[in-house]
């Protein structure tokens, strides 16, 4: 059936670009985010071992699950689904940031994160998190970026914060993980401020 309302952003906007690498500063110092290579896999495999990793992206990987998985993402950046980035911190992988969904119909992305052990507490995530929220705004023309995390995980809640994702709410028990069912807490960025609310309506609004 067809659509009424024309997409927001037309097929081919992100495949038509090249994948950038991204400069951020953070309280550790530098912060570059930039696309996986093949070498990454290893760190991947590594990351995928860590006992947080696992607890809240509910998966592990194995050595040639790695690789397959730091070699899909040009698929998905030239299909206009998603998109990975490595975030690199003294010339060694850190963490990562993902375009888990992209609708450009609509604007939107959803968007997921996560650090190693070693780079925890340091300001790289809401670095990394904001450098690419930030590219996806100005240069794809995103108008809404968000993410989701378990309730039982304020570290990310803390990271999102500091990133400009503000939080809207909480989905009841909607990811499964070992443990059981979460809630999720929900945020969004959106690419423009929200505008103030005006007054309310006077008696005359009323029919009266």
């Amino acid at each position: 059936m067809p659509v009424l309302v024309a997409p927001e952003l037309p097929a081919g906007r992100l495949a038509r670009l090249a994948q950038p690498t991204l400069a951020a500063a953070s309280p550790a110092g530098p912060v570059t985010v930039r696309p996986w290579a093949a070498a990454d896999a290893r760190a991947v495999l590594d990351a995928y071992a860590d006992p947080a990793i696992q607890q809240w992206h509910v998966r592990s990987m194995t050595p040639d699950e790695a690789d397959a998985w730091v070699a899909h993402w040009p698929g998905r950046w030239a299909d206009e689904t998603g998109a990975g980035w490595a975030v690199e911190v003294d010339g060694a992988v850190a963490g990562q940031v993902s375009l888990r969904r992209l609708r450009l119909a609509e604007a939107w992305a959803e968007i997921s994160y996560w650090v190693l052990p070693h780079a925890r507490g340091r300001g790289i995530a809401p670095a990394a998190l904001d450098a690419v929220t930030g590219w996806l705004m100005a240069e794809v023309g995103v108008l809404r970026a968000s993410l989701a995390h378990s309730t039982r995980n304020p570290a990310s809640c803390r990271v999102a914060t500091k990133a400009g994702y503000l939080p809207e709410g909480t989905l009841r028990r909607q990811a499964r993980h070992a443990d059981g069912w979460h809630d999720m807490h929900v945020h969004a960025r959106l690419a423009e401020p929200e505008p103030e609310p005006g007054p309310g309506p006077g008696p005359e609004a009323d029919g009266a």
